[in-house]
C-alpha cells in the first residue's frame, strides 16, 4: 500500500482541500468533494456550492438523479416544484428525481450549501434547464421576486 502522501485515486478515502476539484459555473464556485475524478465513488456525488449574493441556479431538473440541498451558511430561497422555502444553516431540501427546482440567493450574505446527488453514474442528460419555459419563467416575477444573475 502507498504512503498517504502518494495515495492513488482508487485508494483515496479522505479528501483534503488540495485534492478537491474546483469549477466555476455560471451560478457558483463548485468544490467537488465526491465524484469519479476525486474518489472511487459508486453511488454518490457531493459538491460544496458557494453562491454570491444576487446569484441563482435557476429552475432546472435532473431527470436521472435525486438530490439533497443542505445549507451550511447563509440563506437560500429554495424551490422544489412550485413550492419554495427560505432555508438557513442546518436545513435541507429533498429533490426527487426529475423534479424541477432552483436555488436563489436574493440575500446580502454569501450562501454555502452541499448538494448530494445519486446515482453518480446516471444516464444523460444530467441537467435540463427549464428556466426560460412556462410556468417557471413567470413563477418568481408573479410573486414580486427579483431577477438574479446569471
Amino acid at each position: 500500500m502507498n504512503p498517504p502522501h502518494i495515495m492513488g485515486l482508487a485508494e483515496r478515502r479522505f479528501v483534503t482541500a488540495a485534492e478537491k476539484v474546483d469549477f466555476v459555473s455560471p451560478w457558483t464556485l463548485e468544490e467537488w468533494l465526491c465524484r469519479s475524478d476525486v474518489v472511487p465513488n459508486k453511488e454518490l456525488m457531493m459538491v460544496r456550492a458557494n453562491m454570491a449574493p444576487g446569484f441563482c441556479h435557476p429552475f432546472h431538473t435532473h431527470p436521472t438523479r435525486e438530490e439533497l440541498i443542505y445549507v451550511l451558511s447563509g440563506r437560500v430561497e429554495q424551490w422544489v416544484g412550485r413550492e419554495h422555502r427560505v432555508l438557513g444553516p442546518g436545513e435541507m431540501a429533498f429533490i426527487p428525481k426529475g423534479e424541477v427546482h432552483g436555488a436563489y440567493n436574493p440575500f446580502a450574505e454569501p450562501l454555502v450549501f452541499l448538494a448530494i446527488l445519486s446515482p453518480s453514474q446516471a444516464a444523460e442528460p444530467e441537467l435540463v434547464d427549464v428556466s426560460k419555459e412556462e410556468p417557471w419563467v413567470s413563477l418568481r416575477p408573479q410573486l414580486g421576486l427579483e431577477a438574479c444573475r446569471p
